[in-house]
């Protein structure tokens, strides 16, 4: 049942968005399309245009070209202040002479809305905070402030909340917890979430959609299960977790499947997986879907089988073990041997060969930086 701070939410649109600063361009052409309701996820490192979109989002920016439709109605050039946009930022800026309760209040008050210390005590209520009411900024953690800064949000009850990076300054706990508490509250009031981060495990735990930015554009866009398991680009193979890589030209290719030769091994992808299917291209497969073995195994089909090479690191993270293993003609490949008690291989130096399922590489439309076209 929606409660007393549910809104409709609303779509956000951006049509042809291109920024322009002295120097250099930060959006080239965007478009984007966010359904109402939605938590969405802009992904990217710094400089990739990722604040920027959600400042021209808030009206704190203007575009160089292009329109901002929010709802279906353009707000290009709207005012901040009255366009149904709030904003949640990494820097909670609450008044410090001010308690919780009338932090929450003051934009309510501001606007003149009837009864803001009521709704102001609803919204806080939402945040799990009504009872730390009374109580200063200072008085509290940094994540009970940041609930404060989202609660204060919140009580305008706009139809589409902006977060920039809200959750950089916590540490790794509570930014676990705040990013469970986040997502029940989004599904709870209905509002469509634009949230800019530039972590990865934070993006794929609450959003429904993330979109990865590199140098002002979208890379690729999707459910995080699908960008993780069917990166398009090696940006986004190697941003969105890790990937070992390997680019060589295509040797074979049948009605199911693309392989090509890197140094005298064949590695395979599956046709449907494979962005390009001739010429010189990268194959990937992520560490975690990668096995080795003591032995030599016998070959199969549908599996990629490399080796013999040498375990050149070894790394303990708790929840797997993970192996860096040097192949001939290959170059180093990453897999991670998750901690179920036993690990196949401990020491050093062992000499190990390693395999997948064919069905877990992919195939990407570009080549790793780096990479000399032939």
């Amino acid at each position: 049942m929606a409660g007393p701070l549910s809104s409709a939410g609303a779509d956000l649109d951006l049509v042809g968005v291109r920024k322009e600063f002295p120097g250099f361009t930060a959006l080239e052409n965007l478009d984007l399309h966010i359904p109402a309701g939605q938590f969405f996820a802009l992904l990217g490192p710094s400089g990739c245009g990722k604040t920027t979109t959600l400042r021209i989002v808030a009206g704190l920016e203007t575009p160089t070209t292009g329109r901002v439709l929010i709802g279906g109605q353009d707000v290009t050039d709207t005012k901040p202040h009255e366009r149904p946009v709030n904003t949640v930022f990494q820097s909670y800026a609450l008044f410090p002479h001010m308690t919780v309760l009338e932090n929450v209040a003051f934009g309510l008050r501001q606007r003149k809305i009837d009864d803001p210390v009521g709704k102001a005590q609803v919204a806080l209520e939402l945040v799990e905070l009504g009872h730390l009411a009374q109580r200063r900024p200072q008085q509290l953690s940094g994540g009970q402030q940041q609930r404060v800064a989202l609660a204060r949000a919140l009580v305008n009850r706009p139809s589409l909340l902006l977060l920039d990076e809200p959750l950089g300054a916590l540490d790794l706990k509570l930014r676990r917890q705040m990013q469970i508490e986040l997502k029940a509250i989004q599904m709870e009031v209905g509002l469509t979430f634009l949230h800019v981060t530039h972590d990865q495990e934070e993006a794929m735990d609450m959003a429904d959609t993330v979109a990865v930015m590199n140098k002002g554009h979208i890379e690729q866009m999707g459910a995080p299960e699908l960008l993780y398991d069917r990166p398009k680009t090696a940006f986004v193979a190697k941003f969105l977790g890790q990937s070992n890589l390997f680019v060589g030209d295509v040797v074979e290719s049948s009605e199911n499947s693309v392989s090509i030769n890197v140094g005298g091994n064949k590695i395979s992808v599956d046709k449907a997986r494979a962005e390009k299917h001739t010429g010189k291209i990268a194959i990937g497969v992520r560490p975690e879907k990668v096995a080795f073995h003591e032995s030599k195994p016998e070959a199969e089909s549908g599996r990629v089988l490399l080796g013999p090479g040498e375990i050149l690191d070894i790394r303990f993270t708790g929840v797997s073990n993970q192996y860096l293993i040097e192949i001939p003609n290959i170059g180093e490949v990453t897999v991670f041997a998750q901690n179920i008690g036993k690990s196949p291989v401990v020491e050093l130096g062992a000499q190990v060969w390693v395999s997948w399922k064919v069905e877990h590489s992919f195939g990407l439309a570009d080549l790793p930086d780096g990479t000399v076209e032939a």
